[in-house]
């Protein structure tokens, strides 16, 4: 008797009542007892098989020398900003200065009309030689009436008058020399000249236009520009790493070499120096501001230019060194996936440093020798068995996969145009 669930059961027509009856022997239930398993058997659906080990791409972590530097954006400025403006009311009458040239103290950059006051230098001179002549007056008079007083043929009270008149004379003489020597720098600032060595900017004002009318007005700044600055601001979290990172070297973080790498991403040939760090941190921001000096004997550096201050900071013997893609984050905390003997995959947390290149440094909780999955990630699960390949075995497995398929391609081409033919 077979029975399988794709042969549909017909019924028997009803048994005559003249047939004879069916004896049921215990062999006969027997054999309708193993055709009703062998049937119930069949229609049952095989176990699928168990998926194979997800591939995954590890490689093995090592040691190594690991150069220390921490990069800061910031921007340059000059150490001497001097902005050069009109200290009296006049007109513009002459600007004998070329614009973006470096200029030395005491050029002449501007020359202010001067005539109103050379009148009043004039004027003040004036006074003060009246008040010479009143002050000599008067002097003239003690030297007449002492003599005549101490015989008493004057009153006392005229020599004293007339030493009172010398004081006030010698005042007024106080007074007018005041005013000439305010009317000999007012003239003096009719000449603008430069006040120290650098490079001037564009002019601010033009010939014949008045400055100096209620405010000094701007008409030029110039720069000091070698050596220059950069002015940058570091976290404190960042400045404290930075001096325990050098401290492990024997330096300080302040005598670290600098170097500058420039916004087209060029370096700049000269090393520089931190000159300062500011006594506090800014509250609103969290950041100490530091200030680095380089020189720039080519004058290439302009204040305003951004750019990124490298701190070397020594060698960190003996570290680990991932690749970032294997490093995953979350909830603030890093973890890689790390592969034991058994193939099988375990989240660990870990502590991470600075990025070198395209790698993260580790600090802890990782040890050379150890496997780490840097391909596949997304493929694991904490105890999950894998097959591991490094990225040779993978290349090689893709290039034979890879050969397969061109063979396979061939082989059906051939057999299409041999069915054509």
């Amino acid at each position: 008797m077979n029975l399988t669930c794709s042969e549909s059961i017909v019924p028997l027509p009803p048994l005559d009542k003249t047939l004879c009856c069916v004896r049921v022997t215990p062999t006969l239930l027997a054999l309708l007892a193993a055709g009703l398993a062998i049937g119930t058997t069949s229609c049952k659906k095989a176990a699928p098989a168990a998926p194979p080990p997800p591939i995954v791409q590890v490689m093995d972590v090592t040691a190594t020398n690991v150069p220390l530097d921490a990069e800061i954006i910031g921007q340059l400025d000059s150490p001497q900003n001097v902005e050069i403006r009109a200290r009296v009311e006049a007109f513009v009458q002459e600007m004998p200065f070329i614009e973006g040239t470096n200029v030395t103290t005491g050029n002449l950059l501007f020359r202010l009309d001067d005539g109103p006051y050379q009148q009043r230098l004039a004027a003040a001179k004036g006074s003060l030689a009246e008040s010479e002549a009143a002050l000599k007056k008067y002097q003239a008079d003690v030297a007449r009436l002492k003599p005549l007083a101490e015989k008493r043929a004057v009153p006392q009270q005229d020599l004293d008058n007339a030493l009172a008149s010398v004081d006030v004379g010698q005042a007024a003489v106080f007074s007018a020399k005041a005013r000439v020597e305010s009317a000999q720098l007012d003239l003096s600032y009719c000449e603008v000249r430069a006040p120290t060595n650098g490079l001037i900017g564009a002019k601010q004002v033009s010939i014949g236009e008045l400055v100096g009318k209620g405010t000094p007005t701007l008409m030029a700044t110039m720069s000091t520009l070698d050596p220059i600055w950069i002015y940058c601001n570091v976290s404190e979290v960042g400045l404290l790493n930075a001096d325990d990172y050098a401290r492990r070297t024997g330096k300080r973080v302040t005598d670290a070499p600098v170097s500058l790498i420039l916004a087209n991403g060029s370096l700049h040939p000269h090393k520089g120096r931190i000159v300062f760090i500011d006594r506090a941190v800014d509250i609103k921001t969290g950041t100490l501001r530091l200030r680095a000096e380089f020189p720039n004997p080519d004058q290439l550096l302009r204040p305003g230019m951004f750019g990124r201050m490298k701190l070397d900071l020594g060698v960190r013997p003996d570290s680990i060194l991932v690749p970032q893609r294997a490093v995953t984050e979350l909830q603030g905390k890093n973890f890689v996936w790390v592969i034991g003997s058994d193939n099988k995959a375990a989240q660990r947390p870990v502590k991470v440093g600075q990025q070198v290149g395209e790698s993260l440094l580790i600090l802890e909780n990782l040890k050379a020798s150890e496997r780490i999955v840097v391909e596949g990630l997304q493929k694991l699960r904490d105890g999950v068995e894998v097959k591991p390949m490094t990225a040779a075995q993978m290349a090689e497995a893709s290039a034979a996969q890879a050969a397969q398929q061109a063979e396979a391609k061939a082989a059906k081409e051939g057999e299409t145009k041999h069915g054509k033919e």
